[in-house]
């Protein structure tokens, strides 16, 4: 295919594609929840997952039996958990690198790839069309979803993890921060350790 052809499936007005290894599409769109460097946290809305079911509900009409599962994850997922005012939802698929599988038809709805990491669980994010939505996409038996469900479920049941996560986010908002990545980069240990417990307690 010459670089002028569209790749079968896509619209000639769909942002271009990265090439294998670049991680990000858009930056502009991944960054919106930081406003003039600072990230924006809500109290918990029961709204959000009112918007989650409502995405969920319009992903399962656009890929049908494609969708393995489809989770709501992150602190939007935890009922009394301050948050960015961003749904994210956790997609598992046959294979998400097969990007030809589900992106099309995911953009003809809509929702836009902006991020495409193959080195790191073939791990993809699609914004949606109007909500503000993080939507993550792995493989069925990827080892991370795992950690996902985990750290939400662990945070659904346990109040004090919660309020302890919630103190670090607060913090953590209060600073100025170039990239939406590095504020999450830095509640990573408080993350890690809460994970850790939950597959603990799992595993026992």
């Amino acid at each position: 295919m010459s670089p002028d052809e569209t790749p079968p499936g896509r619209s000639p007005d769909s942002p271009p594609l990265p090439e294998r290894g670049d991680p990000v599409i858009d930056r502009d769109r991944v960054s919106r929840n930081l406003i003039d460097g600072r990230v924006r946290l809500d109290d918990y809305d029961p709204k959000w997952p009112f918007l989650f079911e409502r995405e969920a509900e319009r992903i399962r009409e656009v890929l049908g039996e494609r969708v393995l599962r489809l989770e709501h994850v992150g602190s939007t997922s935890v009922p009394g958990l301050a948050a960015k005012p961003c749904v994210d939802m956790l997609m598992l698929l046959a294979d998400a690198a097969d990007e030809d599988a589900y992106v099309p038809d995911l953009e003809k709805a809509g929702y836009v790839l902006v991020i495409r990491e193959p080195d790191w669980h073939e791990h993809r994010v699609l914004k949606g069309p109007d909500v503000n939505i993080n939507l993550h996409v792995f493989t069925v038996g990827s080892p991370e979803p795992d950690r996902l469900l985990a750290f939400r479920d662990r945070l659904r049941a346990h109040p004090a993890e919660r309020e302890a996560y919630e103190r670090v986010k607060r913090e953590l908002s209060d600073r100025t921060w170039d990239d939406i990545q590095d504020y999450a980069d830095a509640k990573s240990q408080v993350v890690e350790e809460i994970i850790a417990r939950a597959m603990a307690e799992r595993k026992s």
